[in-house]
């Protein structure tokens, strides 16, 4: 009997220790994705190609501030170079799922986003360059520009980016000037054309021109939106009177700072210009470009 448990036993340590060496092998052949550059720190499991869909715990709306707010990331910056108002905002609203700033002050990362409200013939040589340096960015993208654009949207779901959205109609007064339907209506009407014309499942919004209230930031959390504004940017917007490449280099490279959300838009002929070298300059420094999600 002691020799057939003995057997027994032998015969399970073995199965066992086969057993933990074809999972080794399964996992050491795990395909390898962009997912794996994006998330150093764990192994993303989500096919990039059809987004996130996320379920945030909801939160009751009523008696939540309406006042509207502009934001704007100030110019008071702490020992990191971090501008402090992102900080504060970030204390007091972050708990709407909102993000103004990644607070990792021992953490060198960059989060690229761009804005995309109309095509200026910018976007494809903004994504050959990020292609060509292996960073990944998030890009808010509006109704109208999906629909005339529906090539450079699915080249940015292609290539591992993350498309994000900025409303139907991008309203002027912002979103939290609006009706709760009408919020309500500016956020799924996208997110629904998103997904049926490239089956894909956005869950990050950026506030037209920043313009937001505490109910709105918690209305999106309610709609499984993670709200990202930025803890940098700049004017550079206005195509009719874009900015110096060489200034707004030194620019963007004098205001890193740990855990920053870069806001660039993309009709901007100086942002395309100079997207490269300021990529090269701020890993020269330390930084590592991550994609926001």
């Amino acid at each position: 009997m002691a020799e057939e448990a003995k057997k027994k036993a032998e015969q399970e340590a073995k199965e066992a220790e086969e057993a933990a060496a074809k999972a080794a092998e399964e996992e050491e052949e795990k395909t390898f994705t962009l997912a794996d550059l994006d998330n150093p720190d764990g192994f993303d499991t989500r096919p990039t190609e059809h987004g996130i869909a996320l379920q945030n715990q909801q939160i009751d709306l009523n008696g939540l501030d309406t006042t509207g707010l502009d934001w704007g990331q100030g110019g008071d910056k702490d020992q990191w170079n971090r501008p402090a108002g992102c900080l504060q905002y970030q204390e007091k609203y972050g708990k709407y799922n909102a993000y103004f700033i990644k607070d990792e002050p021992e953490k060198k990362v960059i989060y690229l986003t761009i804005d995309e409200g109309y095509e200026y013939g910018c976007s494809p040589r903004i994504l050959d360059t990020l292609k060509e340096k292996n960073v990944h960015a998030v890009f808010f993208v509006t109704k109208p520009f999906a629909e005339q654009n529906p090539d450079l949207v699915q080249r940015m779901i292609d290539e591992g980016h993350e498309v994000g959205n900025h409303s139907v109609t991008h309203p002027a007064a912002g979103l939290s000037s609006q009706t709760i339907e009408e919020q309500t209506n500016e956020v799924t009407g996208l997110h629904n054309y998103i997904k049926e014309q490239f089956g894909y499942e956005m869950h990050l919004f950026r506030y037209p021109a920043g313009k937001f209230s505490e109910q709105s930031v918690a209305l999106l959390n309610n709609l499984n939106y993670k709200s990202v504004f930025w803890s940098f940017a700049y004017l550079d917007y206005d195509v009719e009177n874009q900015p110096d490449p060489a200034e707004s280099l030194q620019k963007t490279i004098d205001c890193l700072h740990p855990g920053a959300i870069y806001l660039l838009h993309a009709e901007s002929e100086t942002n395309t210009q100079i997207l490269g070298d300021f990529i090269d300059q701020a890993r020269a420094q330390g930084y590592e470009f991550k994609l926001f999600q």
